[in-house]
């Protein structure tokens, strides 16, 4: 089996003296690994393309007994200096990386996976100011591709319309409810301000590039944080600790 493809350096690493390892983010199969014989030395096979976060085209080849893949050649389409010589910048880009690779992309969704991850490097590259919470942004959007959305536009309860006033999210059910409805029940529930519900609705829609003016407030940050994370580690089941990322 063979194949050419556009993707997404995800991480590099070396085995031996000159070969490496590569982790790929491809639009039709997801995260795969694979190898590149020589690719630390070959100028006219990869020419300088395996490096972490480029977008690159690639010829693919399984090996013989199809137990993993094998980098035919590459050529780079689109670097990414800047991002990776600031530390900011570099840092957000690993934190959506892991979090990727955490949450497991399957070939149904790795079209929209890609495209998020490609934007969002588009973003820390070219972007003279990234938002503070692009990492959170990039959770809550992956997740909203790949099954777990929201809907938000009224109360799961009653149906009352939830665009401009206080709501809850139900942590347990996964769904938003007006303060009425959210108090006759036991879920776990956390607040939702205006501007938390708007943000949480837009990140359904937007690309990375219209990410610009959400969660804006500091106390709208840390509410929008907040539901996130925990919408994300009780549906998802991953979790930030120690660091990293991990399945619970």
């Amino acid at each position: 089996m063979e194949f050419s493809e556009r993707m997404l350096v995800l991480q590099v690493g070396k085995f031996r003296e000159s070969d490496m390892w590569v982790r790929l983010l491809s639009p039709s199969r997801g995260v795969i690994s694979a190898f590149a014989f020589g690719g630390s030395r070959s100028r006219r096979r990869f020419a300088g393309c395996l490096d972490t976060f480029n977008e690159i085209g690639v010829h693919v080849k399984a090996s013989p007994g199809k137990q993993f893949f094998i980098l035919q050649e590459g050529v780079l389409i689109r670097g990414v200096s800047r991002l990776r010589r600031d530390g900011q910048r570099f840092g957000m880009a690993v934190n959506c990386v892991r979090f990727l690779q955490s949450f497991g992309i399957v070939p149904e969704g790795a079209e929209k996976a890609h495209f998020l991850m490609r934007e969002t490097l588009r973003l820390l590259e070219d972007r003279e100011q990234a938002p503070r919470l692009l990492p959170v942004f990039f959770r809550a959007r992956l997740a909203f591709d790949q099954g777990y959305a929201l809907e938000l536009a009224h109360c799961s309860r009653c149906g009352k319309a939830l665009p401009g006033m206080y709501a809850r999210l139900l942590i347990r059910a996964g769904q938003a409810a007006c303060p009425a409805c959210a108090r006759a029940t036991s879920d776990y529930r956390l607040p939702l301000g205006p501007e938390t519900v708007s943000t949480l609705k837009a990140l359904h829609i937007l690309a990375p590039d219209a990410w610009d003016g959400l969660a804006a407030h500091p106390a709208a940050a840390g509410e929008f944080s907040e539901a996130v994370d925990a919408f994300i580690r009780y549906h998802v089941g991953i979790a930030w600790e120690d660091g990293r990322f991990v399945r619970r």
